[in-house]
């Protein structure tokens, strides 16, 4: 991979999803094994610089860089100079002078991480903007389902939960659909986001025209904190009719995985049975999570070694 930062999947081919997808791969093994030091960014700095609160994404990519031997360091926006009136563009400036390597953002701004990668010399990684993309967590999923399927063209995935205010969704859906898979999608009307169906999604009338034939049911969370409020009646009133259970899980595929980006509102978006059972993939999303984030930080930086 030639490029100078992971912005989006929209900005990826299908070749760069596909190599960062494979040595994803290989980590993945080696983390199986329990070999958490390898020399891949020996001597290389990465910042987490994080204006949103967050356990997953941002602990993962932390271990991914100091299991891969690099120098870390944790910023949050609560905590920085941010507070004293500072902008992102002096905050970067400050953190190339500082000689960082790599910079992972995650802000509640879209657009902030290409404002950043316009300013900086460090690879400038999106770890979520907003309402726009989360390029990881998408990855992360298709490394899960090429792991379970041996690859993912032909796959038919069903997204059901908060499409609107959800970057999983829209990174999930461009990554999925270069690499060949079929997405179709169901929210409430008030949570599916205008034109996403131009953007290459299926949008179903039901949860069981959306589940039907699919590979893989991945539930989103409701995301409260994005919402203005009456969206839809209640929580309650959600999960009994949009959310997924074993009875909607029949329409999918026998044996069809269940994923969730997390984390989980049970019995919202998901049955707690299905959160626990057999064919759920959710903890093994977090080690996937893991490893396509080494992946993402040596493909970014071995050009450099």
């Amino acid at each position: 991979m030639k490029r100078k930062d992971v912005l989006g999947l929209l900005d990826l081919s299908a070749e760069e999803i596909d190599e960062i997808l494979s040595v994803g791969m290989n980590m993945k093994k080696l983390l199986r094994q329990n070999i958490k030091k390898l020399p891949h960014l020996q001597g290389k700095s990465v910042t987490t610089l994080f204006y949103e609160n967050s356990t997953r994404t941002r602990c993962s990519f932390e271990l991914a860089a100091k299991y891969m031997g690099a120098h870390t360091v944790n910023i949050s926006a609560s905590s920085s100079s941010v507070t004293k009136g500072e902008t992102l563009v002096d905050t970067g400036k400050t953190l190339d002078a500082m000689k960082n390597d790599v910079i992972v953002i995650r802000h509640p701004m879209g657009g902030a991480p290409h404002l950043l990668a316009k300013t900086v010399k460090a690879h400038v990684v999106n770890a979520g903007d907003g309402m726009n993309e989360h390029p990881s967590q998408a990855l992360l999923d298709m490394l899960t389902m090429r792991e379970n399927f041996g690859g993912i063209e032909g796959l038919k995935v069903a997204i059901l939960g908060d499409i609107r205010h959800s970057r999983v969704a829209k990174s999930n859906l461009f990554g999925l659909r270069k690499l060949g898979a079929e997405v179709s999608m169901f929210a409430p009307r008030t949570l599916i986001p205008a034109e996403i169906d131009k953007m290459g999604a299926k949008v179903c009338r039901s949860r069981e025209e959306a589940v039907e034939g699919a590979d893989v049911v991945m539930g989103l969370r409701i995301q409260l904190e994005r919402q203005q409020g009456g969206n839809f009646p209640s929580l309650g009133e959600y999960a009994k009719y949009y959310g997924v259970n074993d009875e909607v899980m029949k329409y999918a595929k026998p044996g069809a995985l269940v994923m969730h980006p997390g984390p989980v509102n049970r019995g919202v978006e998901l049955t707690s049975a299905l959160i626990d059972g057999d064919t759920s993939r959710i903890e093994e999303q977090v080690l996937s999570g893991i490893a396509v984030r080494m992946a993402i930080l040596f493909l970014l930086t071995k050009e450099e070694v």
